[in-house]
């Protein structure tokens, strides 16, 4: 199994690996910073380097493993190989931008509306979020956006921990962690908590990257809804 140090460092670019196994066009190595596509948040790129010749990644998906899709993988990269992985920095920051803004955006439409999200998409220079609920107006979402912006400034840390299951389904609200949407067999859990640690404004399950700070998310600007059906609404939000 692949190890994962990029939950514990999402600002790792660069790092060192060795190909365990080829299939295709693809390859595992013994540890990755790359982010496999997961809970909206899309996949990394970069190149793997062997010697003189780069290869460029093109997808990472994680199912048993962690697997890197190669762009033209040649004949290069047989199992035992070291290579230096490069993440494409300025997508790998925007996803990490995105996801927190998301979680603020999750955290004040609970807040405010009693409104839960249903599934959300990250891209590097847009998101949108799903939530329960039935229409929201045009100041609905002006005051959304001004509090997200508050939040914002007030540059509020950003922390993740590990924690079992069932400690979190005893202690932690489960309206803000999700617990409930994971699958039974995940009985580890990654939080990652907005705000002061005595009273985090946000407690979310979580294996995707963050930025360090809200301050690190720039302005937030809420770009239109859309009905998604009975009781659901959809939002786009783009950062400055």
């Amino acid at each position: 199994m692949t190890e994962t140090p990029y939950l514990n460092d999402s600002t790792r670019r660069r790092f060192e690996a060795t190909v365990e196994r080829r299939l295709d066009d693809r390859v595992v190595l013994d540890a990755t910073y790359f982010y496999p596509e997961g809970g909206g948040q899309p996949a990394d790129r970069g190149t793997l380097t062997a010697g003189d010749r780069t290869f460029d990644v093109v997808d990472v998906q994680k199912k048993d493993t962690i697997y890197h899709r190669l762009a033209d993988p040649g004949d290069a990269l047989a199992e035992g190989t070291v290579v230096e992985g490069d993440l494409d920095w300025d997508r790998r920051y925007a996803h990490m931008r995105y996801h927190t803004a998301q979680h603020l955006l999750s955290a004040v439409l609970l807040e405010a509306f009693d409104a839960r999200t249903t599934g959300n998409q990250l891209y590097a220079d847009r998101a949108r979020i799903d939530v329960a609920h039935d229409r929201f107006s045009e100041s609905d979402l002006a005051d959304v956006e001004t509090r997200m912006n508050e939040l914002v400034d007030r540059d509020l840390p950003v922390r993740r921990y590990e924690t079992d299951r069932e400690r979190a389904e005893r202690e932690l609200d489960t309206d803000r962690t999700r617990v409930d949407l994971l699958p039974d067999s995940i009985r580890e859990l990654r939080i990652v908590e907005i705000g002061p640690e005595d009273d985090p404004f946000d407690r979310t399950a979580c294996a995707g990257t963050h930025v360090a700070t809200t301050g690190a998310v720039g302005e937030v600007r809420l770009r239109g809804r859309k009905t998604k059906g009975s009781d659901e609404e959809r939002l786009r939000f783009e950062l400055a």
